[in-house]
């Protein structure tokens, strides 16, 4: 199912909440199950119905600190007070492997894989439009307006990023965005 001649390397798939990260990147596993997805760590407790090794590797502080220390992580993050990071080994067995990776990861992760591994491409997924990120941030329901401001102003910086990606596919339709990726990861 892999593109002929094509260059397995890392793939980043970022952008701001609401516009379908984990939408595309599912339909991205259906089309195309030979990619290598990462699941990263977390020293956040499981939620109801998270599978460790699925969702995410679930690890204490401790562990995670000594990951961050032995340049075990490819980028890393914390928030709430819970710490995330990609596990660089299985991202680099799979490309040596010849398989094509994703990662699946925020604004920041993203700049600090470019810096840990240059020949990365890094994709920015965007909106169709402003209006539809903001009715998709609405028309949740699930937080305070407060929480959705706060949302709203995080998109607004990190769309104002996408001069720093090497691609950006516009998320209209999910099939159709997930098959632009595609193209992107093997397509040439």
């Amino acid at each position: 199912m892999l593109g002929k001649g094509a260059q397995h390397r890392l793939t980043v798939v970022s952008g701001p909440s609401g516009v379908g990260k984990s939408s595309v990147v599912g339909e991205l596993r259906r089309l195309n199950p030979d990619i290598y997805f990462s699941v990263s760590v977390t020293t956040r407790a499981p939620r109801p119905g998270e599978i460790e090794g699925a969702h995410y590797h679930f690890i204490d502080r401790s562990a995670f600190d000594k990951m961050v220390e032995n340049g075990e992580l490819l980028e890393w993050a914390e928030f709430a007070g819970n710490c995330y990071g990609t596990p660089r080994a299985p991202v680099e067995r799979a490309l040596a492997e010849g398989r094509p990776a994703v990662l699946e990861i925020e604004l920041q992760g993203a700049r600090q894989v470019r810096k840990a591994m240059p020949e990365a491409r890094l994709v920015m997924l965007m909106p169709p439009s402003w209006e539809e990120l903001v009715g998709r941030l609405t028309g949740r329901g699930t937080e305070e307006e407060a929480a959705v401001k706060a949302r709203l102003a995080e998109a607004e910086r990190e769309l104002a990023a996408s001069g720093e990606f090497d691609a950006r596919v516009v998320n209209a339709d999910v099939r159709a965005a997930a098959e632009q990726l595609l193209n992107l990861m093997i397509g040439d």
